[in-house]
């Protein structure tokens, strides 16, 4: 049993997302931050920080090291963060060389960049979504775009428009969002790495090379860094609200045109007592997941607010919030897609 619909045993078969969710997985997170701790020590080797023989045996890490996951249950219920006992697990591996492992970075950098990473692959994996959602009502509208259509403002008939003039509402923000998930991926989302304080002041003079080797290896945007600033979080939790937001129009006028008799969908919403009914679910859902993200991003809001040098419990907000927007995009991706092509008709012929 889970709280999260997310993830529920059958709620996700509606509401989640494999692929996206895969991204979130206690697996792919360590993979993460263990990508980031191999990345490091090949940076300061590289600047004469650390021996060559450590970061020999720390980029043997990956394919040797299973994590004792009671361990890091226990420990973050301690420390608040899963890094002191991970390095700790990973070190006892290492041996002699586990002392030159994390050296100058701090938990945030480790956590914040693997998160980056795995946000990546979460971006890449919408923009091929957006892409399938803009042809399928390219395609709607070679079908239909000439059918007529009645235009209704505040719900109530107003003139006649075509089924092209509503298509085309919904497709303009959908291509304008994906412009921007691609400029944001073009751009590189920025590595995190600090240090402590954000002053990286173990590496001294070293400190602009390593990170900029870093940033490389990782392919991660070289940006100040980002410790207590948080805008880059809030930005994709806003785009990630953006695309729901239009898909839940979308599924919202489906919903009202299923009503009316101006749309055809197929594709499921069996009613257990009326056998006769096809119910507009995956509309519907869309614009739950809509207002789903819209309530969230204002807690990613709240998180922005980040005492001092770091805050723990603003960081831990945000652990709590944007998993669930970018599985709820995930899903809204998906249905989008699915209902698009499920689309039997639209309009008067």
């Amino acid at each position: 049993m889970t709280a999260s619909v997310f993830d529920h045993p059958f709620l996700s078969g509606l509401l989640g997302d494999e692929e996206i969710g895969a991204q979130f997985s206690a697996a792919a997170e360590l993979s993460a931050m263990l990508r980031f701790e191999v990345a490091l020590a090949e940076a300061e080797a590289a600047e004469g920080v650390i021996p060559v023989e450590a970061a020999e045996a720390i980029a043997a890490l990956p394919e040797a090291f299973l994590a004792d996951l009671d361990a890091l249950k226990q420990a973050i219920g301690r420390d608040g963060v899963v890094i002191p006992d991970l390095v700790r697990q990973w070190r006892a591996m290492l041996a002699e060389q586990g002392k030159h492992l994390h050296f100058g970075a701090t938990s945030q950098d480790a956590i914040d960049t693997g998160l980056m990473l795995r946000l990546g692959a979460v971006l890449a994996i919408l923009d091929q979504r957006l892409t399938s959602i803009i042809s399928s009502l390219q395609g709607l509208e070679q079908r239909f775009g000439t059918r007529a259509l009645m235009g209704r403002t505040r719900m109530q008939a107003a003139i006649q428009i075509t089924v092209s003039g509503r298509l085309s509402s919904w497709k303009g923000p959908i291509v304008a969002h994906q412009a921007a998930l691609q400029g944001m991926l073009k751009a590189g989302l920025p590595l995190q790495f600090g240090g402590a304080v954000g002053t990286l002041d173990k590496l001294g003079g070293k400190a602009p090379f390593v990170r900029a080797r870093l940033s490389d290896l990782l392919q991660l945007s070289d940006r100040p860094q980002w410790h207590s600033q948080r805008a880059i979080i809030t930005e994709i939790g806003g785009l990630f609200s953006q695309v729901t937001g239009v898909l839940g129009k979308i599924g919202q006028d489906l919903a009202l045109m299923a009503d009316n008799g101006t749309a055809l969908i197929g594709g499921g919403g069996a009613s257990s007592a009326m056998p006769h009914k096809r119910n507009p679910v995956k509309a519907e859902v869309l614009v739950t997941l809509a207002r789903f993200n819209a309530v969230q991003i204002s807690g990613l809001h709240q998180s922005l607010v980040h005492e001092q040098e770091r805050s723990g419990a603003a960081w831990t907000l945000e652990w709590m919030i944007l998993p669930q927007m970018a599985i709820a995009t995930g899903a809204a991706t998906r249905l989008g897609t699915e209902i698009l092509q499920s689309i039997e008709e639209l309009g008067t012929r």
